[in-house]
């Protein structure tokens, strides 16, 4: 499989695990997709997957020519620094405003979070990270999200690793984590979506995209997501004065969190923190099962948006129903069957969020609450999904009400548990 540069995309380095080299697979243009002029020729897959296999040129020809994105520059006036400061001193409390955070930094969140974090956890000094190195990696990781992504962006790697930040407080885990567990945790937290394509695995497989031949229609994103991830801690040389072996378990370890983010693995994992529950056999003295609560903290982080104040949460429900729906416009575009939950005139951000908190959000947080015994933030999290949820049942009744006449209700039902556990989840 080759990209627009020449030679293979993925790239192995001395630990043996395969990295993929940044640029080698851009993002879907939907701008360029959904050319007008392009609309009368454009109708089956093979011809998707041409436009696709142009894309990634136009994007590697950009590259070869020096046209990169630069890193946005830090031109912001005292008052909006000082309000980014207040706000980083209050970095641990669940009402952070990542929006707002976003703007005051002028679109640099994720990088001046992580920074922050890093420092606060001791991170630069057990480590001894060169914070010139440090910045740069976390402006390549910035940078490789896209803002053209309704949700799948840098915004939401920024509010996934604050929660993150939060969860690793929470006394039941934080009384045993390492130096090491606490970075792997907020690295994964901020890569973990890294080079999202705006598009769910399903849809890459029906249109036999790259990467979906790459890693054989399993767990594609997320593989993406890691092997992105190793390419550019590699290309960074964040961690070369580290043991060769230090540098291995990291990379090693980084794939297993961000392939637990995979929803499809999500009664696996239930599973496996029921019975570790159940049976009162969770050791977090042991690295195993301490790792094991890590991708556990990871997945809460990753669907937490429901259990946020209202005001953020019903942001991010919009943007990511406005994902699926650039999606489902795409296939009808392309005469290709329209993906659960894709169908803007079929399925309300309603009954998409009500069916994504009862069969999704709900039996992790309660198992994650079960974790760390009833803590403040634990009981936050599920007062705010009950009410959250009460919501958007409120707004579908006044949808049924308005609407009796035609199909556009989306009512809920119990297949949808199947159908959110088969797509990429808000």
């Amino acid at each position: 499989m080759t990209s627009g540069t020449s030679g293979d995309a993925r790239v192995r380095g001395q630990t043996g695990v395969l990295s993929e080299r940044r640029g080698s697979y851009p993002f879907i243009d939907f701008r360029l997709l959904n050319n007008t002029t392009l609309s009368g020729e454009i109708g089956t897959k093979k011809k998707v997957k041409r436009l696709l296999s142009f894309q990634r040129y136009f994007h590697a020809s950009r590259l070869l020519r020096g046209i990169v994105p630069q890193a946005s520059l830090y031109l912001l006036d005292e008052d909006y620094l000082g309000q980014a400061r207040h706000m980083l001193s209050k970095v641990g409390m669940w009402d952070f405003d990542i929006f707002l955070f976003d703007r005051l930094t002028n679109g640099n969140s994720l990088v001046t979070l992580l920074c922050h974090l890093f420092n606060v956890h001791g991170l630069i000094h057990h480590f001894q990270l060169d914070m010139v190195t440090l910045h740069r990696f976390l402006v390549m990781v910035q940078e490789d999200y896209h803002s053209q992504n309704p949700y799948h962006n840098a915004v939401h790697a920024a509010d996934v690793t604050q929660a993150m930040h939060c969860y690793l407080r929470e006394p039941k885990l934080a009384n045993f984590l390492t130096p090491s567990d606490i970075m792997l945790g907020l690295l994964a937290a901020a890569a973990h979506d890294v080079d999202h394509p705006g598009v769910n695995q399903p849809f890459l497989i029906k249109t036999k995209h790259h990467l979906a031949s790459l890693y054989q229609n399993v767990s594609v994103l997320e593989n993406h997501h890691w092997r992105s991830t190793i390419g550019m801690l590699r290309e960074s040389r964040l961690l070369a004065h580290l043991p060769k072996e230090v540098t291995q378990d990291i990379e090693q370890q980084l794939g297993s969190l961000i392939l637990a983010t995979d929803i499809n693995r999500q009664n696996e994992f239930l599973i496996r923190l029921k019975s570790h529950l159940d049976n009162q056999d969770l050791r977090l003295e042991d690295a195993q099962d301490r790792h094991f609560m890590l991708q556990i903290a990871l997945k809460c982080a990753d669907i937490c948006n429901p259990c946020r104040l209202w005001d953020l949460s019903k942001q991010w429900s919009e943007r990511v129903c406005e994902e699926f729906y650039r999606q489902g416009d795409l296939e009808q575009k392309f005469e290709l069957e329209i993906s659960p939950l894709c169908n803007q005139q079929k399925d309300t951000i309603p009954s998409i969020q009500i069916g994504f908190m009862t069969y999704i959000v709900e039996p992790l947080f309660e198992r994650w609450a079960q974790f760390t015994g009833d803590t403040p933030l634990s009981e936050n999290m599920l007062n705010h999904l009950r009410r959250n949820k009460a919501k958007w049942r409120s707004l579908l009744h006044k949808q049924h009400s308005s609407s009796r006449s035609n199909d556009h209700s989306g009512q809920v039902t119990g297949s949808q548990e199947q159908t959110l556990n088969e797509e990429e989840t808000p």
